[in-house]
C-alpha cells in the first residue's frame, strides 16, 4: 500500500474521513438504487479495503436498503459517503465526490448499463459492464433490482 493519504468529507463538514492508499477499484454505477438513494444519474465510487479508511470526526448515520447492504451518509447534511455490501465485509466503497479531489480516483469502468437512463451519456473510453457490480457475486430479486439496493 502507498503512503499517501486523500481526505474527504460531507457537505456541511460534519463529516470528515481519510484513505492510505490506492483503491482496489473506482467506477461510475448507473443502477436503480444508486440513482434513487443519491438523486443522480449515477454515482462514481472507489472501492479500499476498511483498514484503508479512518473516520476523522463526526459521524455516519446508516440505512439498510436491503438484506445486504448497509448505505452511510452525513445525518445533518444527508452527504452520501459510503456503501457497504455483507458480501465483501473486509471492504468499504466511498463516494469519489467526497473526495476533497475527486480527480484523484477516476473511475475506470462504467458498472450496470442496462439500468442507465437513456439520456445519460457513455463513455467509451471505459471499461463498460451491462450488470456487473464490483462486489461479487451479484443477486437481483424477484422484480429484477440488484442488490446494491
Amino acid at each position: 500500500m502507498s503512503d499517501s493519504t486523500t481526505e474527504g468529507g460531507c457537505l456541511c463538514g460534519a463529516v470528515r474521513y481519510r484513505i492510505a492508499g490506492q483503491p482496489r477499484t473506482s467506477s461510475i454505477c448507473h443502477c436503480r438504487t444508486c440513482r434513487r438513494a443519491s438523486g443522480a444519474p449515477s454515482v462514481a465510487w472507489f472501492v479500499v479495503r476498511t483498514e484503508q479508511f479512518s473516520l476523522l470526526h463526526g459521524d455516519l448515520s446508516t440505512f439498510a436498503s436491503s438484506m445486504p447492504v448497509l448505505r452511510q451518509f452525513c445525518g445533518r447534511c444527508g452527504s452520501p459517503i459510503a456503501y457497504r455490501h455483507a458480501d465483501d465485509p473486509a471492504s468499504i466503497e466511498l463516494t469519489t465526490a467526497s473526495l476533497d479531489d475527486p480527480e484523484s480516483f477516476p473511475p475506470s469502468r462504467e458498472i450496470w448499463l442496462s439500468h442507465r437512463l437513456s439520456w445519460q451519456a457513455i463513455d467509451s473510453r471505459r471499461e463498460q459492464d451491462p450488470d456487473e457490480s464490483q462486489v461479487q457475486p451479484q443477486q437481483t430479486d424477484s422484480r429484477g433490482n440488484n442488490s446494491r439496493a
